[in-house]
């Protein structure tokens, strides 16, 4: 990098930002200005920590803008000579979002941001070209980051609910594909019998004997797992000695349904050469029961995952619905499961059931519970308390979501609802999941939103009018 001192008046009237200046006007910027030439491929500007960010006048050369998306360097903006850079880091006073790098060797003006505050906020023909290209960019900006915050969102939130719904899709799978087994089983039974020479009364006796063993089966609780093991041991033992094949297949399913050495005994006298297709039989009629509940219980399971997400998003209903704050909440839950479930937080409800349903927007809300809890979750990391209530608070609905987490700094709190704020790392957070419960709790809902935080508990208090979004101004929500 080289520096030349200060650009000449004619360098900068080729910046259209000071068309409406007068020498006198422009020897200003003249002076608070300072020339950098830069080869190709050099770094102009970055968001690292605790950089101040520069408004940058491009003289020479191009520059193109960079951001860096889960590792992967990504070009945004190209930037070519002459014109301006940077002015909405220096007004909101934050951080670029990427970098900028040099494509040709350039030559810039930097003006520093407390001086471009300065001469912006005191010439008024520069301020009206500012805000005017301003305004388009940063409203470009925030709809991008709402969509990547959007996005970001339903890609954890699918992530989740694939791994939820796989578990029970595998056990139902894995239960299916056994129930062939049992199935062929059982339809090859009656085959079997005829080979072994067992008679018609013989037949009966055995059909008495499997329902006696399915009656078992229905009336009796789980055994402790040591106290499962022995009786499985003795009764392979019993299996071996019948002759019975493959008994260690048999064992768990019969012991299951309490059957013992002195019942297969008695089956054994009853069959005979036949002894081991009737425990075979036997034991598939046991086994067909226990996988058909366990399908309808994977399925069920699947299906109340699909119906949550189906409420949460509103997919069945029009734009404007009437619905329980509760349901909200309770979906959300569902739909965040998968944040919860290796963890050791407890979720505590308080709820008014008495309140009435609430006429909003399509998933909106839910997009406030969820970012609410998401963040809930992750202040508390493995361990900690959820608490969730809800209270009639004169015209408004109340909702409290509060945790036991570290609590937020203080000398933070007063940015939490900023666009763009994060205390995340850069890649790791837009900073627009609370700006969007905001916007939707005050724009949307004509609600409120506010926090209370200390260490060991931060609460945010959410008010939504009873009577509907065109809630009067006069209810605690419109305050």
């Amino acid at each position: 990098m080289t520096e030349s001192g200060r650009p000449t008046l004619e360098e900068l009237r080729t910046i259209d930002l000071f068309d409406e200046l007068d020498d006198t006007q422009l020897e200003l910027w003249r002076e608070a200005s300072e020339i950098r030439e830069l080869p190709a491929d050099a770094l102009v500007a970055d968001a690292g920590e605790g950089s101040t960010p520069d408004f940058i006048l491009l003289l020479r050369g191009v520059v193109q803008g960079l951001v860096t998306e889960a590792g992967r360097v990504e070009p945004v903006t190209r930037q070519t000579a002459p014109t301006w850079m940077g002015a909405i880091s220096v007004l909101t006073e934050t951080r670029i979002g990427g970098e900028l790098r040099s494509v040709t060797d350039v030559r810039l003006a930097v003006i520093a941001a407390e001086d471009f505050t300065r001469l912006v906020t005191s010439q008024r023909p520069v301020f009206r070209r500012v805000m005017r290209a301003v305004r388009p960019v940063a409203t470009r900006i925030a709809a991008r980051e709402q969509n990547r915050e959007r996005l970001a969102s339903l890609g954890t939130m699918a992530a989740g609910l694939a791994h939820e719904l796989n578990n029970p899709a595998t056990a139902a799978r894995r239960a299916a594909a056994d129930l062939a087994d049992a199935l062929d089983v059982l339809a090859s039974t009656i085959g079997l019998f005829v080979e072994s020479g067992i008679e018609r009364a013989q037949v009966e006796e055995l059909v008495a004997m499997q329902r006696e063993a399915m009656e078992r089966a229905a009336g009796r609780g789980p055994l402790s797992a040591l106290d499962a093991a022995d009786a499985e041991d003795e009764l392979l033992a019993s299996l071996e000695r019948l002759n019975v094949s493959e008994p260690w297949r048999l064992s768990e399913p019969l012991v299951a349904a309490g059957i013992d050495a002195a019942w297969l005994d008695r089956l054994a006298a009853i069959a005979g050469p036949g002894t081991s297709a009737a425990v075979w039989w036997i034991a598939s009629s046991l086994t067909t029961r226990e996988l058909a509940a366990e399908i309808a219980e994977s399925t069920e399971r699947m299906s109340k995952l699909v119906k949550a997400i189906k409420a949460y998003a509103f997919m069945d209903r029009g734009e404007l619905v009437e619905t329980d704050v509760h349901e909200g909440l309770e979906t959300t839950l569902v739909v965040l499961g998968h944040k919860l479930k290796h963890t050791s937080i407890e979720v505590h409800r308080d709820y008014d059931r008495s309140l009435p349903k609430i006429t909003l927007r399509g998933s909106e809300l839910n997009q406030v519970w969820t970012n609410l809890l998401a963040n809930a979750i992750e202040a508390l990391g493995d361990t900690g308390v959820i608490s969730i209530a809800t209270e009639r608070d004169g015209a408004c609905a109340r909702v409290d979501i509060a945790d036991t987490g570290p609590g937020i700094p203080e000398n933070i709190r007063g940015h939490v609802f900023d666009p763009f704020f994060t205390t995340k790392d850069v890649g790791e957070g837009t900073g627009l999941g609370l700006d969007t419960a905001r916007r939707i709790v005050t724009e949307r809902l004509n609600g409120s939103i506010d926090f209370e935080s200390e260490p060991g508990r931060t609460v945010f208090h959410v008010w939504l009018p009873l009577n509907g979004p065109a809630a009067d101004s006069g209810s605690r929500a419109a305050e």
